[in-house]
């Protein structure tokens, strides 16, 4: 079989929201070799590169993605026929030229990073190989621990509660299903000690439940309460947060639990809940651009507590490097529609490595039956996944897809 790119197709699909996004298919000596489906967030970044929306508001109440198909199937599909498959950095980087804008604002990269992925696919089956294996090579495989996204709030849900996501990290376990498998149990753990207290409801964007609380770190109590009724100790498992502090950053001061606190303070906060709760990462504690902040509370409390940049940083290396320079994080979120292509999703990657910095390879709220993020956290040696709740087809098919892995791949362990 020759390795050439000989078509490319785009669809329009749905995500686990209801809105419109984009599918794509590419093929290799006439066969279809690699499909994809993009994901789209909610609380989103201001420097994340642009997802093209067509804004007619007649149709999909102004979500429509025919412009970014167009440009598949038109455009990019002009540029990349008869290009070697398997030669990813020069497919994406033919196509961020094609774009010619430095966030993506031309082609949209909802349509570039379906075209990355899908022929990222085609690459691993041209070469018989699964995806994660492709990705990584010979030094790829260590299965990542799992965050699941059991109790939500902020962007993510229609609740009282500011912080966007509770998620408990099972890290103290031998292999990734029974991690899973015990964070699973605390899912359903929670629900029943929800139900206790009157306070269960519906479930936000990503599964998990979504009550009215007293206050944000009540949130924290039934995290506790979750995992000691599911049989395990805070040894075992612990507790992430991703506060998703942009969301609630307005006229220079965080509006929290119906106080407006400074950046100093919140950190304070946050240095007590690391005393008193089983705490081991905070996502988005401080607003994008606060730059101050987020070091002040690296100083602070950067020795006892993964804190992980994601609007901060978006995937992309410029802002990365500035992250670094003023010693802002200690991680990064990795989502690879906020910079659109694979390639510069790996660089991101390497570049926090060699900077010993830690990445957490996440889902988007939005989501589709796409598993991709799986093989990548797998194939890149990451060491840590977010994708919600052990609830939903579009948060269960990335962890179906990383039991399948766990079948081929043993290898295990904590980044704590």
């Amino acid at each position: 079989m020759s390795d050439i790119i000989s078509g490319l197709d785009a669809r329009m699909v749905l995500d686990s929201r209801g809105n419109p996004t984009v599918e794509v298919d590419c093929y290799v000596d006439g066969g279809l070799l690699g499909r994809a489906m993009v994901p789209s967030g909610a609380s989103t970044g201001a420097y994340e590169a642009i997802e093209l929306r067509d804004g007619d508001a007649s149709r999909w109440l102004g979500k429509g993605v025919d412009d970014a198909v167009n440009n598949v199937v038109e455009s990019i599909q002009e540029a990349l026929v008869g290009m070697p498959v398997d030669d990813q950095k020069a497919i994406d980087e033919i196509m961020i030229e094609l774009d010619g804008t430095p966030n993506k604002a031309n082609l949209g990269a909802n349509a570039m990073l379906g075209v990355s992925m899908a022929c990222l696919h085609a690459g691993a089956a041209l070469h018989e190989l699964p995806l994660w294996r492709y990705v990584g090579g010979v030094a790829g495989g260590l299965m990542p621990v799992p965050m699941l996204n059991i109790l939500n709030g902020g962007a993510h849900a229609a609740s009282n509660v500011d912080i966007q996501e509770f998620m408990v990290m099972p890290h103290g376990f031998d292999t990734f299903p029974e991690a899973l498998r015990a964070g699973v149990e605390c899912y359903h753990a929670l629900k029943k000690e929800l139900k206790a207290d009157g306070l269960l409801g519906g479930v936000g964007d990503e599964g998990g439940f979504a009550p009215n609380l007293p206050a944000n770190e009540a949130g924290l109590g039934y995290m506790v309460r979750a995992i000691e009724g599911a049989g395990y100790s805070t040894e075992e498992i612990g507790i992430a947060l991703d506060v998703a502090s942009t969301e609630f950053y307005k006229d220079d001061a965080y509006h929290m639990d119906g106080k407006a606190i400074s950046g100093e303070e919140l950190s304070d906060i946050y240095a007590g809940w690391v005393d008193e709760y089983p705490l081991l990462s905070i996502e988005d504690g401080f607003a994008e651009d606060d730059w101050r902040s987020w070091s002040h509370c690296m100083r602070d409390i950067g020795d006892r507590v993964q804190l992980v940049g994601d609007d901060l940083f978006v995937t992309q290396t410029e802002r990365l490097s500035m992250g670094i320079e003023s010693k802002a994080a200690n991680a990064i979120l990795v989502k690879v529609n906020q910079v659109g292509t694979v390639t510069e999703t790996l660089e991101t990657m390497d570049l926090a490595s060699a900077h010993g910095m830690n990445s957490v390879v996440s889902h988007r709220s939005g989501e589709t039956e796409d598993t991709t993020i799986a093989d990548l956290a797998v194939g890149t040696r990451a060491g840590q996944i977010k994708t919600g709740a052990p609830a939903r087809s579009d948060r269960v098919a990335k962890y179906n897809q990383l039991l399948r892995i766990s079948n081929e791949v043993s290898e295990y362990r904590s980044p704590f």
